[in-house]
């Protein structure tokens, strides 16, 4: 029988040290012009990019080197008058998944001060349904990633009193499958990012106990293939996002010690630019800053040598965490 089974093959020539002074250029330098085409095509997830640039200069320990100015007038013309929520970028639809990326960025930069947040509380407690789950904008689209949102947004504002917890609780544990994965709805496939959003879920709120550590561990550590590298889900190529996602799970569940993370660590190292800097999903493939900030925070959680320490939970520098006084469940 054929072997079926998807993964990439590690050139002999892949980088194999952390080439941080190239990644600060990368990240520094992108976006800086906003006449480039990929500036252009991303406006749509803005907010988030700006997340995903701060956190790997909070992981590189370069976040001084922002304009902290430039990102919080930014989240300000992105805020919702009408609903309090905020969007990916100026004149769009506000909506969870921003509005989180937003109280982030905020949080990083130690200027919540600065966030309407009586408004958000109320945009995030609106999106609320009866059964307990989150929309994820007043479109209604129901997924368990904004469930996620909700209560990450809220407790890093010191306000998780303001949503119904047990209900959205119920919601997220009818989302678990036989296999002791997650979905996006009751029913759905599992998949590996849903499982961090579920798992994030219950370790703010202090319920893992909800969860059996063993058999969601297996499910987990099954998505390791041969090349060191994590897929999401069974027969899918790897992709250095998902040594956060799967990795990140893994810490909180006190079970990172089931894969092999020598060759995980060799897997992101391969996913590296050696000319421009920056990381890629695979080898080969073009940087960008989304799997950058993914594979310096899956290296932060392997302890390399040379960045600082992430949060499993909150995907924050740790120091950030500490200085809001979060103390997100894990298992030890």
């Amino acid at each position: 029988m054929a072997n079926l089974l998807k993964d990439v093959t590690l050139a002999k020539d892949r980088p194999k040290t952390l080439l941080t002074e190239k990644h600060l250029k990368f990240i520094l330098s992108y976006g800086s012009n906003d006449d480039e085409y990929d500036y252009c095509t991303t406006e749509y997830l803005r907010m988030s990019g700006m997340y995903w640039v701060l956190t790997a200069l909070g992981l590189m320990g370069k976040v001084e080197d922002v304009n902290k100015r430039q990102f919080l007038d930014f989240i300000s013309a992105c805020v919702d008058k009408e609903s309090g929520g905020i969007s990916a970028s100026i004149g769009h639809d506000p909506h969870l998944l921003y509005t989180l990326s937003a109280v982030q960025i905020a949080c990083i930069l130690d200027a919540v001060s600065e966030l309407p947040i009586e408004s958000i509380v109320n945009y995030v407690k609106s999106l609320q349904q009866p059964d307990g789950s989150f929309a994820g904008d007043k479109w209604g689209e129901i997924d368990t990633r904004f469930s996620f949102c909700a209560v990450a947004c809220l407790s890093l504002l010191g306000r998780l009193d303001a949503i119904d917890v047990p209900k959205a609780t119920e919601f997220v544990m009818r989302c678990q499958n036989f296999d002791g994965a997650f979905g996006s709805q009751p029913n759905s496939e599992s998949h590996a990012g849903l499982v961090y959003c579920c798992i994030g879920f219950l370790s703010i709120i202090g319920e893992l106990s909800r969860v059996d550590a063993d058999h969601l561990g297996w499910w987990l550590c099954e998505r390791q293939l041969p090349s060191g590298g994590l897929n999401g889900r069974p027969e899918k190529l790897p992709d250095v996002c998902y040594s956060w996602w799967v990795l990140a799970s893994l810490t909180v569940l006190g079970r990172s010690s089931w894969i092999d993370t020598s060759s995980l660590v060799g897997y992101i190292l391969a996913t590296q630019d050696v000319e421009t800097g920056g990381f890629s999903d695979r080898p080969g493939d073009i940087p960008d800053p989304f799997h950058t900030l993914f594979g310096l925070a899956g290296l932060s959680l392997l302890q390399v040598p040379g960045l600082q320490r992430i949060n499993p939970t909150y995907c924050m520098p740790q120091d950030v965490i500490d200085r809001l006084h979060l103390r997100p469940q894990v298992i030890s």
